[in-house]
């Protein structure tokens, strides 16, 4: 090895998102990385949201395919992020990190809600030795705790579970490093806060750091979202007892897919293709999906919400929904094709003046083509508002915000000054989109259940199919 060469290479991943031939490349270029410097001086990392269920092979495998990515590659350690956490039941990561994953998986700011304890396979901190370099990984993740708790988690504040493990690994290790799914305000403050740290690796916020944050001693790094870039850390000593860096991001545009992952991706295709064609209905005519005006399928999601909460009114926004169904069979991966989000549905108590004012909103062309970033949409465009349990009688041609002249609820006008039980989406209470809908109270998440779920219920009732034609917005 020359000289100038690093004692090790640090490669980091985050936020892939399943999208699978990105990390086809990253496998690519860690192999490269291999083949110039030697196994045993090169450690792969991954940080969390390598799985997104709107991608076919993710959601037909139950993350398996990503697992099966991650081993392909020659991971060592990786953290759960949200998507992981919160988009799989517990035991389906058993089967994928417990039974499958061959890389160390790290978080300490997670347990078993009953228990109290850890899976065997989830660890607080992982201690990993590369060419003569003992590196301690400690990981953990954003806390979600309402969500967690449904799911049968208990999530603890991320900057307490790093201080007690770094303070267990420092005087063990010549590196420690932090694979920080909980985003960049965070890695800020435990960079500032808690002494001990050499590097923070970082997701969640999709933040690209082309160059590191140094604050005192601690590096902070990132490579942004989707595989576009991997993070690239050489590590040198040079005689002295403090590790030296140098941080990049390599962009991935140029980079082959490596052809096992390719071959990996290929065949869990084919998979869903035959786990995904699962009949759920036959559609005696079509539904159809508008973002922009009231339709059938937008309607029975907003009545499903309305009756899985057990609620007195469904909201739900129109972008839900990529497309609509034709006549004839709908297969699950059609439902998952037009559908693929991971937001599940929750019912809330909200004011009647926050309802008016929302559904005045949807009528106007800013916030139907609004688009929204992250809080799990999958869609575009925001849509317009769809809704079940009130009869809405309004004036296309009115202006903005007094179009409407009358709401009906079961029959009575809408009350400004009552709450009302609304079911509707948990993007909502997280002030995405229609921001009065997150002054809702009581908030009651369902979970692990996604909106697709409840459309897939809806769809089966042939009732519920018929009145999803029946007009909620009448125009005067």
């Amino acid at each position: 090895m020359a000289t100038n060469a690093p004692d090790v290479v640090l490669l980091h991943s985050n936020d892939i998102h399943s999208r699978l031939e990105q990390a086809a490349k990253i496998a690519a270029y860690i192999e490269e990385a291999r083949d110039t410097h030697g196994v045993n001086r090169v450690l792969a990392l991954d940080i969390g949201d390598h799985m997104d269920r709107m991608r076919v092979e993710t959601e037909a495998s139950d993350g398996l395919a990503n697992i099966a990515l991650l081993n392909a590659a020659g991971y060592e350690a990786a953290t759960l992020g949200n998507n992981e956490g919160l988009t799989f039941t517990p035991e389906q990561l058993d089967e994928a990190f417990g039974a499958e994953a061959k890389f160390k998986t790290v978080c300490a700011n997670l347990y078993r809600r009953e228990a109290g304890t850890r899976p065997s396979w989830l660890l607080p901190h992982a201690i990993i030795e590369k060419a003569g370099v003992r590196f301690g990984i400690v990981g953990v993740t954003a806390a979600f705790a309402e969500f967690y708790e449904l799911l049968g988690w208990e999530v603890t504040n991320p900057l307490v579970a790093v201080a007690e493990q770094v303070a267990v690994v420092r005087d063990e290790v010549d590196v420690v490093v932090v694979l920080s799914h909980v985003g960049l305000p965070l890695d800020r403050r435990m960079a500032e806060s808690i002494p001990g740290i050499d590097l923070i690796l970082g997701g969640h916020t999709h933040h690209l750091l082309e160059e590191p944050e140094i604050i005192g001693e601690t590096h902070i790094c990132a490579t942004g979202k989707y595989g576009e870039y991997v993070g690239r850390v050489e590590v040198r000593f040079d005689g002295g007892k403090r590790p030296a860096f140098k941080a990049t991001c390599v962009p991935m545009t140029d980079y082959p897919e490596e052809p096992d992952a390719r071959s990996i991706i290929n065949a869990y295709h084919r998979g869903s293709v035959e786990r995904l064609g699962r009949v759920i209905t036959v559609l005696e005519a079509p539904l159809p999906a508008l973002a922009d005006r009231e339709s059938p399928l937008v309607n029975l999601l907003a009545a499903g919400l309305r009756r899985w909460t057990g609620a007195e009114i469904g909201i739900v926004n129109a972008g839900q929904l990529l497309g609509g169904l034709t006549a004839g069979k709908v297969t699950a991966g059609e439902l998952h094709a037009l559908c693929p989000s991971p937001i599940n549905p929750c019912r809330i108590k909200l004011s009647g003046r926050d309802i008016r004012i929302s559904l005045e909103q949807s009528l106007q062309i800013g916030f139907i083509e609004k688009q929204i970033r992250g809080f799990g949409f999958r869609g575009s465009v925001l849509g317009t508002l769809a809704v079940d349990g009130m009869v809405i009688r309004y004036d296309p041609m009115g202006p903005p915000n007094a179009q409407i002249a009358s709401i009906s609820v079961d029959g009575q006008e809408l009350d400004d000054n009552r709450d009302y039980a609304v079911g509707t989406i948990d993007m909502f209470t997280f002030g995405a989109g229609y921001e009065k809908i997150k002054n809702g109270t009581d908030i009651a998440y369902f979970l692990p259940e996604f909106i697709r779920d409840v459309l897939e219920r809806e769809l089966q009732d042939r009732d519920a199919v018929a009145d999803s034609f029946r007009e909620r917005w009448l125009s005067r």
